[in-house]
């Protein structure tokens, strides 16, 4: 039975992906705890820093008056013990930070590296590709300064109580240069914000560009376009530093007044300190332990202005990261445990595309069986390679139902449902690895199914002519292999395993005669097999082992059916179309 399909309305939704706005937060609260810890180790640290400030009260207003070296002895002892705590206080909450760092990068590697994948699939992507850079920079700043000056900073107040007791005046003066300060690193943020957000974008603009460029060498370098290449990357790079050369200014401007206000206000707690002493309301004691202390309360303050850059940085990358994490595969939890047969059905399938309004697949009904080989057939950009994808489940958005063995195949975990579907792309993308490694799919090499799907693919007598046969290295890529022969073994690897559902996309662009052949032998034995294939291709030599024939044209299924029904029905709409054409205007 032959069917001509019409778009049908009212599909029902069914993502691929769902938003998890507060997966990054999530794994950062488990570490609460190691935090808690670490902020007990700042409160020790903060109260021992006012040991300088006991002790030269002690040594001005004890010692010296009282001239006692056993005093002396006795408190310089005592400061010593507590330097020393204060110092294991430092180095203790250093190295749980260091293991934190460790922690969080193993709790986090993975959740990135599936969710980098898993956004390169996600039109909302969020630059994956600089994923494990803006991990980095998030937890290089939750182990460094940054991260001591916010445990520090709510000492602030404790700090300047003390100098209260020791003179009001320098109490108040303290919280009118931490005022300042805190003045300074507010505006630093707004200022710094826009123009380092400006300049990394800018950066990675250029970075990028060099690198996506970097995969044509061959057509650049043979024909010459290395010099308007040049140019056009010489341009994002000045523009890249123009941008940096601003955020750096800025932050240097802050940087500079940030100094000026630190380095005032220790003259001025000196200053004030000795006015104090000339009046007789202090001691000598007191105005150095005021200046010490006051320098220390502002310390803080002073670390968060400089770490700017890093905090900037650090914020991005966490808003970047967790943008990246928020999309979650929808219903993808459960354990495809049994072999499936392999029945594919896709009903009203509506697919889009990110920047583009009209979908790519307007209401595509389809159906493939096991057992027989159904060819996609229609014109570039019908749709024929999206429909592969969406049959895959790897097309991000959509709506209708995809359906293997009548279940949707988006709630099968992709581990489960990978090792049973094998695909061929349009590009072959081979691993810097071995052909054995590359057909195994990157897993486990297992010798016997590897030689199987080789030989299936009509690729063991080839592979066994290169020097190391399958031990051969293919190159990045695929670069030490030809167009043929990446391709053979793509096909391999599409087949290894015997899975269920094959899905082969222009399969035979670039193989010779010998290498149609294979292909034709291999979907013939998949037929055998009992296994579900469908394959995408123009040139007609594939119609030989179609069972089934499908016509695209625009994102719809306009024919679908047996192939000799097809076939003699297009010739038939050829025929009436040459007839219209050949009868003269009336009239």
């Amino acid at each position: 039975m032959i069917t001509v399909v019409k778009p049908a309305s009212g599909a029902a939704p069914a993502k691929m992906a769902t938003t998890h706005p507060n997966a990054l937060t999530e794994v950062l609260l488990t570490f609460k705890k190691e935090f808690i810890v670490v902020g007990i180790f700042s409160a020790v640290v903060n109260l021992l820093m006012l040991t300088p400030t006991l002790y030269l009260l002690q040594v001005f207003d004890r010692v010296l008056n009282g001239q006692s070296v056993t005093t002396l002895l006795v408190v310089s002892l005592i400061t010593l013990f507590l330097f020393a705590m204060m110092a294991f206080g430092e180095w203790a909450r250093s190295i749980l930070l260091v293991k934190t760092g460790v922690k969080l990068d193993q709790a986090l590697s993975k959740k990135v590296f599936l969710s980098s994948f898993l956004s390169y699939l996600n039109p909302s992507e969020s630059e994956p590709s600089k994923a494990f850079g803006y991990l980095i920079a998030m937890r290089q700043f939750m182990t460094g300064n940054g991260v001591f000056a916010l445990f520090d900073s709510p000492w602030l107040p404790i700090y300047i109580a003390v100098l209260f007791l020791l003179h009001p005046l320098l109490g108040w003066l303290a919280i009118g240069f931490s005022i300042v300060q805190v003045a300074i690193a507010w505006y630093g943020y707004q200022v710094g914000r826009e123009t380092q957000l400006a300049s990394d974008e800018s950066q990675a603009t250029a970075q990028k560009f060099m690198q996506s460029k970097l995969r044509n060498i061959e057509v650049l370098s043979s024909m010459g376009m290395l010099a308007p290449l040049y140019q056009r990357w010489q341009g994002l790079q000045f523009h890249a530093l123009l941008k940096n050369g601003s955020a750096q200014q800025r932050i240097g401007v802050i940087t500079a007044i940030s100094k000026f206000v630190r380095f005032t206000q220790q003259s001025a707690s000196l200053g004030a300190g000795a006015w104090l002493v000339i009046h007789g309301e202090v001691s000598v004691g007191a105005m150095i332990a005021g200046n010490v202390l006051m320098t220390r309360a502002l310390a803080p303050i002073d670390l968060l202005v400089g770490t700017w850059p890093s905090f900037l940085s650090s914020k991005e990358a966490y808003t970047k990261l967790n943008t990246l994490m928020s999309f979650q595969p929808m219903g993808r939890n459960k354990v495809l445990a049994e072999t499936p047969v392999g029945r594919l059905k896709i009903e009203n399938l509506i697919a889009r595309a990110s920047g583009r309004e009209k979908p790519i697949l307007n209401g595509v009904n389809f159906e493939a069986f096991p057992g027989l080989a159904t060819v996609i057939l229609g014109s570039s950009g019908s749709g024929k390679s999206t429909l592969a994808r969406a049959m895959l489940g790897i097309w991000p958005d959509y709506d209708g139902d995809i359906l293997l063995d009548d279940y949707p195949i988006a709630q099968w975990t992709r581990e489960s449902l990978g090792v049973h579907l094998g695909y061929l792309p349009q590009d072959i993308e081979l691993f810097d690895g071995t052909i054995a490694e590359n057909i195994a799919r990157i897993g486990a090499v297992d010798s016997e199914r590897v030689i199987e799907a080789a030989e299936a693919a009509g690729l063991h007598q080839i592979i066994l002519r290169f020097p190391k046969g399958y031990d051969t290295r293919v190159g990045q890529g695929g670069a030490f292999l030809s167009g043929g022969q990446r391709q053979r073994v793509g096909l391999a690897r599409a087949l290894y395993g015997n899975p269920a559902v094959v899905v082969l996309d222009e399969p035979n662009a670039n193989l010779d005669d010998a290498g149609e052949n294979a292909l034709l032998q291999a979907v013939e034995l998949l037929k055998k097999q009992g296994k579900t294939v469908v394959l995408i291709s123009h040139r007609p030599s594939v119609l030989k082992v179609a069972d089934r024939l499908v016509i695209m044209q625009d994102g719809q299924v306009v024919a679908s059916g047996p192939r000799d029904g097809v076939l003699a029905k297009l010739k038939e709409q050829q025929a009436q179309r040459a007839l219209a054409a050949s009868q003269p205007p009336i009239g």
